[in-house]
């Protein structure tokens, strides 16, 4: 069954794309839900996307026979292009039926994390801060206003005394943002990231965190701490998955 926040559904929200209700963004079920429930939906779009390629492309032309001046009559090529129509018609059908296979599985709440109480790890717990201002992490418009968005291994975390703070130093193993080409220009220099970073977080962010653990971070054009912190293999994938979809539209947009 899907999550609920003040009688607005995790995944109908998602599949409507209307904005998150009042105080939905303080509910980390409810967000983890959400925000799987939308990875889901990126997938079956391009299984879709798919389909209709196969639709609006006409079979091609069954290649003439060689005339056969033993024969009377020469091979009909018809059995060849109803050999593709069939073809061609099976590939669709299972694709069809892979497309609600997952649409089913989506609507029955088998989505990753959101069902699964062990789901709710140190990832799904950072409560995806970047809701907060009405912008999705990973879509096109965080991504346009972002100024560091990277994957990476945490290699040190440490709490500062007497507090809840946890020091986190990452090292940077995939950056997303900012895109720094193999040979940058020499009005881009100086835009690649360092490839250690050491950000600042309260623990109960990222509970859980430890040495070791893959990190995907976000960081706001103008902050020095990430909005956006994901922590684990299986939470980053779904993030990863939509930021990597939206980087196109992202670098056609301007942050305002």
């Amino acid at each position: 069954m899907s999550t609920e926040h003040d009688g607005a559904d995790a995944l109908m929200t998602a599949i409507t794309g209307e904005p998150l209700p009042p105080g939905a963004r303080e509910d980390a079920a409810f967000l983890a839900e959400h925000r799987a429930a939308e990875a889901d939906l990126a997938v079956l779009r391009e299984q879709l996307g798919l389909i209709g390629h196969a639709l609006a492309e006409p079979p091609p032309a069954a290649p003439a026979p060689e005339p056969a001046p033993a024969l009377p009559v020469r091979p009909s090529p018809r059995p060849r292009r109803r050999a593709f129509s069939l073809a061609l018609g099976g590939l669709v059908v299972a694709a069809a039926a892979s497309v609600m296979a997952g649409m089913g599985w989506l609507m029955s709440g088998g989505g990753t994390g959101a069902a699964d109480s062990s789901g709710l790890d140190a990832g799904s717990s950072a409560e995806k801060q970047s809701d907060a201002g009405g912008v999705a992490f990973g879509s096109a418009r965080y991504l346009a206003c972002s100024r560091l968005v990277a994957e990476g291994e945490a290699t040190a975390v440490e709490r500062l005394p007497g507090t809840t703070t946890l020091r986190i130093t990452l090292s940077l193993t995939r950056v997303y943002l900012p895109e720094v080409p193999e040979v940058p220009e020499e009005d881009a220099k100086g835009n690649k990231p360092d490839e250690e970073q050491v950000f600042v977080v309260d623990e109960n962010v990222v509970p859980g965190i430890r040495a070791g653990d893959p990190v995907l971070v976000g960081v706001p054009r103008g902050a020095d701490q990430p909005d956006f912190w994901a922590v684990g293999e299986r939470q980053i994938a779904l993030e990863r998955a939509m930021v990597t979809a939206s980087l196109p539209e992202a670098r056609e947009l301007t942050c305002g």
